[in-house]
């Protein structure tokens, strides 16, 4: 009776599928057993409630939707070590799909078993802007467009860069546009319009950013007031370069890289692989403080894609940014102690699919605008704590719920 029972519910032992399955016929099988018999029952009982026996434990999950469950369960239990916030500027379900079919229908962000939706309104309008986005992301707070990092009266917010800093957690930027462009820069600075790019690029020496990459060099040495602030970064201990390939041979615990005066060329034009591969030794970096991390990583351009209704420069760069995605799930499947978000500030370009064909080829669109829209924005999560970020919320709540999840 007893092996009866249990082979009444062999998938239920393998795999943790609905915690009650069968007992109930246990149950009845227990009326007729003697003492002994009793006593094993029960230790199955104990299998089918509470799943953490022997059989389970031996066994991996088979199946993507076993690997998800799994995937869910963790991100309920584990407080993250680590966060990564990776942000395709632009980056709608449109740019997404187009780099899928354009990638022979596979993309990173299939990889990721929790997805929500993002409201991306400011504070004063419906249509944001990428300062405005990237304020709510790094503060918790809507304001008005062109603002970073300061409220509607123009006061600093408190970045969660600056938090965990404070907390002792290392951080880092990296973006393909100049570091001192309206995403990256809500992150460290504090300013009332995003085109006051010195002002921003000042900001920097007040932070204790770990790893900064990108372009924007004009603006920390090449500037109005005589200063050079390259070589400030050199006293204050960091390795400074200028070609980004040099820089990941660096084993300096603090990293500057200005690869461009301003931002990077297109990748379809020769930038290379900056951005996936500055976001491993990144990593590298970070990596070595027990405390844990922050990074952003924004694929700046797939935004100037849109802007320029231009859908191969989309589909050029959002492959780009697949890659770089990529190698932070590889980081974070390897860790188990890193949460990841992928989401956009905004759409771009009211992009819309009506070219090519199942074989991936000449994938296009139109477009309906060469600005932002406000559709929502799609945000995916992997890791601990990922299950926090599906359902419909407003572009604040990333702050709020990541700040949470870390119990600051």
């Amino acid at each position: 009776m007893v092996l009866a029972a249990f082979f009444t519910c062999p998938k239920y032992f393998l795999t943790k599928e609905d915690p009650q399955r069968h007992t109930f016929r246990l149950f009845l099988a227990a009326l007729t057993l003697s003492e002994v018999k009793l006593k094993v029952l029960i230790l199955l009982l104990g299998y089918c409630l509470w799943g953490q026996g022997p059989l389970e434990a031996q066994v991996k999950p088979s199946s993507p939707r076993d690997r998800t469950q799994v995937n869910r369960r963790m991100s309920r239990e584990v407080k993250p070590r680590n966060v990564i916030l990776m942000i395709g500027d632009g980056m709608g379900l449109a740019q997404i799909t187009a780099g899928m079919y354009a990638n022979g229908n596979r993309i990173a962000l299939e990889k990721f078993p929790v997805v929500g939706l993002v409201k991306t309104a400011s504070a004063r309008d419906l249509i944001t802007d990428s300062a405005a986005g990237a304020t709510a992301y790094a503060c918790g707070q809507k304001t008005y467009n062109r603002a970073i990092a300061v409220d509607t009266n123009r006061r600093p917010l408190r970045t969660i860069l600056e938090l965990l800093e404070e907390e002792g957690y290392s951080t880092g930027l990296i973006a393909t546009s100049s570091i001192t462009d309206a995403t990256p820069a809500a992150f460290y600075a504090h300013q009332p319009d995003r085109k006051m790019q010195e002002e921003i690029a000042n900001d920097m020496l007040k932070v204790r950013v770990e790893v900064f990459a990108g372009g924007g060099r004009r603006y920390f040495e090449a500037r109005s007031d005589g200063r050079n602030l390259l070589e400030a970064f050199r006293i204050m201990g960091y390795d400074v370069y200028t070609d980004w390939r040099q820089a990941l041979g660096s084993r300096a615990d603090r990293l500057v890289c200005l690869a461009a005066e301003d931002g990077l060329p297109r990748v379809s034009e020769g930038r290379g692989p900056f951005l996936p591969e500055f976001t491993v030794k990144s990593l590298e970096i970070l990596n070595r403080n027990p405390k844990g991390f922050f990074l952003m990583v924004e694929g700046s351009q797939i935004d100037w894609g849109g802007h320029a209704n231009d859908d191969q420069y989309i589909i050029s760069e959002m492959l780009d940014f697949n890659d770089a995605i990529e190698n932070v799930l590889d980081f974070a499947m390897k860790d188990g102690q890193t949460l990841v978000v992928v989401t956009a500030d905004h759409e771009t370009g009211g992009f819309g699919l009506t070219k090519g064909n199942l074989k991936g080829e000449n994938i296009g669109g139109e477009f309906v605008t060469k600005d932002h829209t406000f559709c929502m924005v799609p945000v995916f999560a992997y890791g601990p704590g990922a299950d926090k970020f599906s359902g419909i919320m407003e572009n604040t709540e990333i702050y709020h719920r990541i700040r949470k999840l870390l119990k600051l």
